[in-house]
């Protein structure tokens, strides 16, 4: 199939080997002081071994390539991380495989605390999963949500916090992958690419980064294809005052901030571009 896949320069490698440790999939193995793809179906696409090369020997190609391979992965992480395969792997054992965002880990400071497992060692962080403060609340059951409270003044409370944060979305759609190119509601304003998990991460993210941009959303590890043209498309288009990438910490996100920045250079417009990165508990770390 022709897709997106790694191309590693050989002449401007160094052999430092950053991009080996980089690679949550293992497809790249130091051979005779260089780095090398070991198999094109190792190769998720995704590029966090991009920004860990100091001297940008690797890059995107699109070429005839064997399409991703998480079942190859995995057996090929099990195998060098203990000579297991995958099918030995206790379910309970560590993590070696996929996103290690995607591996559990409990965040809650009074939840039971459970025994430790061994140390996460590959896939992506960002599927690492994980319980945080903000459900240590039971949800309520569907027939609690259409009854009144019981206590009383909840309702004006309630009433009172909407009312204080409201839906602060500009346009519909939202999906990058559903916005038209040009539209009335982009004039004037900045544009928010946000990762589709920030908003649910930061409790106040509707006020503090939605409040007159227009927001698009979109995940780069989910949606096929890549965002750039599109985003390019949309700024050359419509009078953007500011880009603004809202992404969270996990390694995954980084296609979607490289995706931007490329967008705006594509573009031929200089504005002003920001990055803010999430933690995981909803924080502000970058």
């Amino acid at each position: 199939m022709l897709r997106k896949i790694i191309h590693i320069d050989e002449g401007k490698c160094t052999g430092c080997g950053l991009c080996v440790d980089a690679c949550h999939e293992g497809a790249i193995a130091m051979v005779d002081g260089k780095a090398h793809l070991v198999r094109d179906d190792y190769c998720d696409g995704l590029g966090d071994c991009l920004p860990a090369c100091p001297t940008d020997a690797i890059s995107f190609v699109e070429r005839e390539a064997a399409p991703y391979d998480e079942a190859a992965v995995a057996a090929h992480l099990a195998a060098r991380n203990g000579g297991a395969t995958a099918g030995s792997v206790p379910a309970a054992a560590e993590h070696r495989s996929g996103c290690p965002g995607s591996a559990a880990r409990a965040l809650i400071d009074d939840a039971p605390k459970p025994a430790p497992s061994p140390a996460h060692q590959g896939g992506c962080p960002g599927s690492r999963s994980r319980s945080l403060n903000g459900a240590s609340a039971p949800a309520p059951t569907p027939a609690g949500r259409a009854a009144a409270p019981a206590a009383a003044g909840a309702t004006d409370a309630l009433s009172a916090v909407a009312a204080a944060l409201p839906n602060r979305l500009a346009q519909w759609p939202c999906q990058i992958k559903l916005v038209p190119v040009q539209a009335p509601y982009y004039q004037g304003r900045g544009l928010l690419i946000a990762a589709d998990c920030t908003a649910f991460a930061c409790a106040s993210f509707h006020e503090r980064f939605m409040s007159g941009n227009v927001t698009i959303i979109g995940c780069p590890k989910l949606d096929e294809g890549s965002y750039t043209d599109k985003l390019a498309a949309i700024i050359a288009a419509n009078d953007i005052t500011s880009v603004t990438v809202a992404r969270m910490e996990v390694p995954c996100c980084c296609g979607l901030e490289r995706a931007a920045a490329e967008a705006c250079a594509q573009s031929g417009k200089d504005i002003p571009f920001e990055v803010v990165t999430f933690a995981v508990n909803g924080d502000v770390i970058g």
